[in-house]
């Protein structure tokens, strides 16, 4: 798993970087029961990768599912952890594509890079790499990645802001997050978010779901969409549940989008629908910007406006999406 770092002033009641780091180590060493979520993997996705790596997997969901990675995409696993998250992704972006794991956590990293051979040899291709790093510092160059995913890695760092801006810095135009993580119906308070065991088991340092959300807006995603799959633990009269949580990069800049000239047409299949503010009723044309366009052009709502490039009087193709 990775990462946290030292406290600032607004986190010094809280579990620090090297209480994290010691926890996962032993976690890669021995089965650690008390992490074990129940994530469901498909069997077709595990037959590559070796039995040792499914024994340290700590995730509480499984993100790579839903994604709809694409063979020759960049992916970022964030807390690669064993390493399992990357070895389903390899298969899936093929020989063309990349994975890059990152974790602060050298036995995790060990284990990983390990395994990565097998699965290598078993994938006939070597698309693997995995880097040691932190959340709020990825060692990734800008805009060089697809898709950033994460599994219950995020709750563990008390400067979340940080690492949304770093996702952000390090996709791609267009790009986007899924992220797999323990949320919070109630804010945590101050004595549970100092107890070292249940920071490390995900528990202490979630995010409510409007925080999450919050969070994620102020780094400039939209598109955000929310998925909750089921209830992990009830501490203290505090739910705490497994999500997939998703959102898109903008795929071009406000000095692009002023000087575009366009129209959508919603059809359907509700009877209105509401984009950064612009209301869209069935069947109607509105004016938009290119911004709002490369929004509605692609996933999820591609298959629900229809775009045209009003100077040139032909439909527009877009790959972004809305929020």
């Amino acid at each position: 798993m990775n990462d946290v770092r030292s406290c600032s002033d607004e986190d010094a009641n809280q579990v620090s970087r090297e209480d994290v780091r010691d926890y996962y180590s032993k976690a890669a060493i021995t089965a650690q029961e008390s992490l074990c979520c129940p994530t469901k993997y498909q069997p077709g996705d595990l037959s590559h990768i070796p039995q040792e790596v499914l024994e340290i997997s700590y995730g509480c969901g499984s993100p790579v599912d839903r994604t709809g990675i694409r063979a020759g995409e960049v992916m970022v696993d964030l807390g690669s952890g064993g390493g399992i998250d990357c070895f389903i992704a390899a298969k899936r972006v093929g020989a063309a594509g990349r994975v890059i794991g990152i974790d602060m956590t050298e036995d995790m990293l060990a284990k990983a890079r390990k395994n990565s051979v097998e699965v290598s040899k078993n994938l006939g291709f070597n698309n693997l790499e995995f880097k040691q790093g932190f959340l709020e510092s990825i060692p990734m160059e800008d805009h060089s990645a697809d898709l950033v995913t994460s599994n219950c890695v995020i709750n563990l760092s008390p400067q979340k802001n940080e690492v949304f801006k770093e996702i952000h810095r390090i996709l791609k135009p267009g790009g986007r997050f899924v992220i797999a993580d323990i949320i919070s119906d109630k804010e945590a308070p101050q004595e549970m978010r100092q107890n070292k065991d249940l920071w490390g088991e995900c528990v202490s340092g979630a995010l409510t779901l409007k925080k999450f959300l919050t969070l994620a807006k102020q780094s400039k995603f939209h598109g955000l969409t929310v998925q909750k799959d089921y209830l992990w633990k009830e501490i203290d009269g505090i739910k705490f549940y497994s999500y997939v949580l998703a959102g898109y990069k903008h795929a071009i800049t406000a000095e692009e989008s002023c000087r575009a000239s366009l129209t959508a047409i919603y059809s359907g299949p509700f009877c209105s629908v509401t984009c950064d503010g612009v209301l869209f009723p069935l069947g109607k044309s509105v004016d938009i910007d290119a911004d709002t366009a490369a929004k509605l052009g692609a996933h999820p709502f591609s298959d629900q406006f229809s775009i045209t490039d009003i100077e040139n009087e032909k439909p527009l193709e877009s790959d972004s999406c809305c929020g």
